[in-house]
C-alpha cells in the first residue's frame, strides 16, 4: 500500500506544479508543436502521456536526446493530461519552455 500512496502523492505534485507553469510559465501543447520546439532546442522539459504511440514516444525521445532535452513519462493517459494543463481537451504531449514560479524541471531531475 505504501508504494501506491507514493506513486499517487507525486502524480499530485506532478499536477499542481503543471497548473503553476500554465499560470506563470510558458508551455505548448501538442506533437507537432513538442517536434518543432525541440528541432530549435527551446524547450526544457517534455511530458509524455501514458498512452501516447510508442513510435511518436520513441520519435520524441530521440529528438530530444539530440536536444539535450528531459523527457518525463507522465502517469496518466492523454486526458489526464489535457485536465492537469487545465484544458478541457486531450493532449499527448506537452513541451514546457519556460517554467515561471514553479520547481517542475528540478523535480523532474531527481525521479
Amino acid at each position: 500500500m505504501a508504494p501506491n500512496k507514493k506513486a499517487k502523492k507525486t502524480a499530485e505534485s506532478m499536477n499542481s506544479r503543471l497548473k503553476l507553469v500554465m499560470k506563470s510559465g510558458k508551455a505548448i501543447l501538442g506533437y507537432k508543436a513538442c517536434i518543432r520546439s525541440l528541432r530549435s532546442s527551446k524547450g526544457k522539459l517534455i511530458l509524455v502521456a501514458s498512452n501516447c504511440p510508442p513510435l511518436r514516444k520513441s520519435e520524441i525521445e530521440y529528438y530530444a536526446m539530440l536536444a539535450k532535452t528531459q523527457v518525463h513519462h507522465y502517469n496518466g493517459d492523454n486526458s489526464a493530461l489535457g485536465t492537469a494543463c487545465g484544458k478541457f481537451f486531450t493532449c499527448s504531449t506537452v513541451t514546457i519552455i519556460d517554467q515561471g514560479d514553479s520547481d517542475i524541471l528540478a523535480i523532474s531531475t531527481e525521479e
